[in-house]
Parts: C-alpha cells; structure tokens; sequence
C-alpha cells in the first residue's frame, strides 16, 4: 500500500508528540503534520495531501466531529481515526455519522493505535475493542449503517425533515411548515428508513443527530 501520510489533530502537543512517536516506529507510516484544533486540522489539509487523519473529538474552535465533515469535504477519500477519552454512545454515533472510519480510546492507544491504522487504511470498520464488547449489538450495527450512509445518501429534502424529525415537530405540522402534505411527508419518512435500513423512529433521530441535523444528544 505504500507509506501512509498522516496528520494528527488534538490540542494537547505532548499527546501529538506521543501518538507521532508510535506511528513514526513503523517505516510505512509518516506524520506529515500536526493542528491543535479543527480549523487548523482544515487549513493544514488544504496544503498538505494525507492519507489518514487521527483525530481527538474535544478540541477547541472546530470539535472533532465537525471537523469530520469538513475534512470530508476537503479530501473525500481520506481515512478519519477518531482518538479519544470519550466512551459514551452518542460520541461513538457522532463520529461515525459523520464519517469517521474509526473510534480508538486513549486509553487503549498502546496496544491498539497501528492495529486500528491498519484495519482502517484497508477501508475497515473499527471500534475499540472495550467499546465493542460494552455496546449492545444493535449499537454497533447502527455505527456500521452510519458510516456507510455518511455520504448524500439523502435527497435534500429528506434530510429536511430528518431535521424537523429530531427536532421533535410531528408530521402534520412538518407538512404545514413545508407546504406540503402530510402523506408526502409520511412517505419521506419511510424512504428516508428504508434507505438507512432504520426501523425505528428513535433511531432516526440518533441518525440526525449524527449527521450534525439535530444539536440534541441521544438518551
């Protein structure tokens, strides 16, 4: 596959020094830059071609899960590794409704930092391990769907009411609010499901909140 360019993102220099020096011990991996935030972590990809991003979800100016999307935007094909402290599920869904490929704990980095570079550079799936053994199955399968459907996978006005959806508003005041009826509205609802293989209208609503349509973290 040839050497793999990376750039790291976390506003901590002592993490970045640590993380660059794991991945510089294997002569296939290269640190090619370094921000302490999102908006550097932009304006670095935009001059710097980088084949993965490593990247902490709690920085300042643009936070990790923003940045995803701007990432995405900027460099469609690149990998995002999302290297954090937080476990909690509506981190976990963010990031990979956002399109990271990858979720590794600090925590887990010394044994588990090359590993998840490698699975995700093959264009895999990762979890940390300790996150995958304590979230129930139906969580990781949504993880899974989410990073799939990161891409427009939705019609501009699907993701319109998506965002009406999460926001709580019911579907005959969404038709009123759109000017449309209520049974067009129905039927965005049950395509916008069965494109995301989604069966219930709570996991919908997570969907949305991990495609930054809904500021509402899930219960």
């Amino acid at each position: 596959m040839g050497i793999c360019r990376i750039v790291l993102a976390d506003d901590h220099a002592l993490i970045r020094h640590g993380i660059k020096k794991m991945i510089e011990e294997n002569s296939f991996l290269k640190v090619v830059g370094e921000a302490a935030d999102g908006l550097e972590l932009i304006a670095l990809l935009k001059t710097t071609p980088a084949d993965l991003a490593i990247l902490d979800i709690s920085m300042p100016n643009l936070r990790g899960i923003e940045a995803i999307r701007e990432v995405r935007k900027i460099c469609p094909a690149i990998k995002v590794l999302m290297l954090t402290m937080h476990k909690g599920e509506q981190y976990l869904c963010s990031s990979f409704g956002a399109g990271a490929d990858g979720y590794l704990l600090k925590e887990d980095s010394d044994t588990e930092l090359l590993p998840a570079i490698a699975r995700v550079r093959q264009g895999e799936f990762y979890i940390s391990p300790n996150l995958s053994r304590e979230f129930p199955e139906d969580v990781i399968a949504s993880c899974h769907r989410w990073r799939e459907a990161a891409g427009d996978i939705l019609t501009p006005r699907e993701r319109q009411i998506l965002q009406l959806v999460a926001e709580g508003v019911v579907n005959r005041d969404i038709a009123d609010k759109l000017e449309i009826s209520k049974r067009t509205v129905e039927h965005h609802r049950a395509n916008m499901m069965k494109k995301l293989n989604i069966r219930r209208v709570a996991d919908l609503i997570k969907y949305a909140i991990g495609r930054g349509l809904s500021d509402t973290p899930p219960e």
